[in-house]
């Protein structure tokens, strides 16, 4: 059932109503504020253009051809220009929902009315969003400042019927999607192609979409850490309140909560109390430490990115209370570079420290469980293979870690000689969430089937909750199969909506 629509304005987009209005295809609409806005800047905009005023990207050419003044009768042409000759990207193409993220994010930032362009540009923003057409936008071309230049100008390709979008899954002409929602192609006015193309809007909708999906999977991974500990027959003597409470960084207060939550109750964790063990591993006894630290990074990069999609980007700026324009710089990405670049880090190091869980789950020297937790060790290889897997990934993500921040090439005849590379990185940061995620899952699978062995044993509330839940959707493994498809099942089964619901109706609310 589709929701309820969504009004503009602006300053009221979040990380989590953006993805929702894009994964629910909510409908979205204009406020009255915004319109008046959008009216009173475009009224002084027309003005200049009477009386033959200078202005950046208006009446002159782009980048160094600043000092280039353009012809009255040829505005529009130099729009239309701009959006053909920046439609440079290359690659992949990048997936529909950041596209429709990137199109929300271009329309809100619009709608603050600081960019002189039009009602008919807006509305047919709007039309176009609310019709389900995504258009078909390659991923690599930006180096982040200017604004996402190429994959804006491919989105802005779109909005005037050239080049291909995606409609109910199949590739089609732009014009003939427009065509086909009654919708005309829109003829560029002064300002119009440069305010569609001078923004954030990519690295944004990047990042905004791996907070999002990272605000889970810090849950996920405090889950799985509980199933490890239990697996591994740990101690939860370390998620002492009055431990994290001498060190009171948020998310290590938060993850030490979220375990001895999990892990309340278990049987397993009593029927080795008194077994000499004086203290585990890092990678079971610092989760708080190490969970805490990358909470605190997501709740972070959440803060930059809302006020990014909030904010107005493009170049000039039109101000129509004291009747200016100011030519800036808040096209530049590099709040949003530094962000991503954070935000891959940190998710690389809760793969990091997941992996390792994983690893002394299937040594059985140090786990105490069957070797690669098979029950016919030898004819069976178990999940021996699935270790190599994680840890392959934790390498990759190494190596995407590396920050893009920090690296600058000039362009535009060096009159752009500091460039932010944050879609690079934002991209990256995308790459990095999606392999820790299948981590993670990895860990899940590996934990439930060291679990199944310390049966009939219950674990804590939160974490026999968990697998519980595993274990009516999937079986214990009792010869070998094929080890992909075991983990394709669980990476659906613990991203399920239900999963983490289910866990926090016994251990409370999971944060």
């Amino acid at each position: 059932m589709q929701k309820t629509g969504f009004v503009i304005n602006g300053k009221n987009l979040t990380v989590e109503n953006s993805v929702d209005i894009v994964l629910n295809n909510r409908k979205i609409s204009l406020s009255k504020a915004s319109e008046r806005k959008i009216l009173k800047s475009r009224k002084l905009v027309e003005y200049w253009i009477k009386n033959n005023e200078v202005i950046y990207g208006i009446t002159t050419g782009f980048g160094e051809f600043k000092d280039v003044k353009i012809p009255q009768k040829d505005l529009e042409k130099l729009q239309r220009n701009l959006i053909l000759s920046h439609s440079s990207g290359t690659g992949k193409f990048i997936p529909a929902v950041i596209a429709r993220l990137m199109l929300l994010f271009r329309i809100n930032s619009l709608s603050l009315g600081f960019s002189g362009v039009t009602m008919n540009l807006i509305n047919t923003l709007i039309r176009i969003f609310n019709s389900g057409i995504v258009p078909m936008i390659p991923s690599q071309g930006s180096v982040g400042s200017s604004g996402d230049l190429s994959p804006l100008s491919h989105l802005a390709l779109t909005v005037i019927g050239e080049g291909y979008c995606i409609v109910n899954g199949n590739i089609i002409e732009s014009k003939k999607a427009l065509k086909n929602f009654n919708i005309a192609p829109l003829k560029l006015s002064a300002k119009e192609g440069l305010a569609l193309i001078n923004g954030t809007q990519m690295m944004s909708a990047y990042l905004c979409k791996s907070v999002f999906d990272a605000l889970t999977l810090s849950k996920l991974a405090d889950v799985a850490g509980s199933l490890s500990l239990e697996a591994l027959k740990g101690s939860s003597k370390a998620f002492s309140d009055k431990l994290q409470r001498v060190r009171p960084h948020k998310g290590q207060i938060v993850c030490a909560s979220n375990l001895r939550n999990l892990l309340q109750g278990s049987e397993i964790m009593k029927s080795h109390r008194h077994c000499g063990k004086v203290q585990d591993a890092y990678s079971l006894r610092c989760i708080p430490q190490v969970h805490g630290a990358v909470k605190d990074t997501i709740e972070y990069c959440r803060k930059i990115i809302e006020t990014e999609i909030n904010s107005a980007t493009d170049n000039p700026l039109i101000f129509a209370e004291s009747s200016e324009h100011i030519e800036g710089g808040n096209f530049h990405g590099e709040p949003v570079a530094l962000a991503a670049d954070f935000l891959a880090i940190s998710l690389s190091e809760l793969g990091n420290i997941s992996e390792r869980r994983t690893a002394r789950l299937v040594d059985g020297n140090l786990s105490g469980l069957p070797r690669f937790l098979a029950d016919e060790g030898g004819i069976n290889s178990g999940l021996m293979i699935a270790q190599y897997t994680a840890a392959s990934l934790v390498s990759e993500n190494k190596v995407l870690s590396h920050p893009a921040s920090v690296d600058s090439i000039p362009t535009s005849a060096n009159q752009e000689d500091h460039n932010s590379m944050g879609s690079v990185g934002a991209k990256k940061c995308y790459d990095v969430l999606n392999n820790t995620k299948r981590i993670i899952a990895i860990e899940f699978l590996c934990a439930v089937q060291g679990m199944d062995y310390h049966r009939p044993l219950k674990s804590g509330k939160g974490s026999e909750a968990a697998y519980s839940y595993i274990r009516k959707r999937m079986p214990h493994l009792s010869e070998d199969k094929i080890t992909s498809e075991l983990m394709g099942e669980m990476n659906e089964i613990i991203f399920s909506p239900g999963f983490l619901k289910y866990v926090e109706k016994k251990s409370g609310k999971i944060l």
